[in-house]
């Protein structure tokens, strides 16, 4: 396995491990908004960078 492979997988595991902390805490509703408040933010940093 190189890095890059273990790399990724260790940002998958975390990910997964952030929401299921979050439906324990009760703040899934956050963390959705969020996640998508943050996806819009690089979509449109990756328009004004191109």
């Amino acid at each position: 396995m190189n890095i890059n492979k273990i790399r990724s997988a260790l940002y998958k595991i975390s990910k997964i491990s952030g929401d299921v902390n979050a439906v324990q805490k009760g703040t899934i509703g956050k963390r959705v908004m969020r996640r998508a408040a943050g996806k819009a933010s690089g979509k449109l940093m990756k328009k004004i960078f191109k």
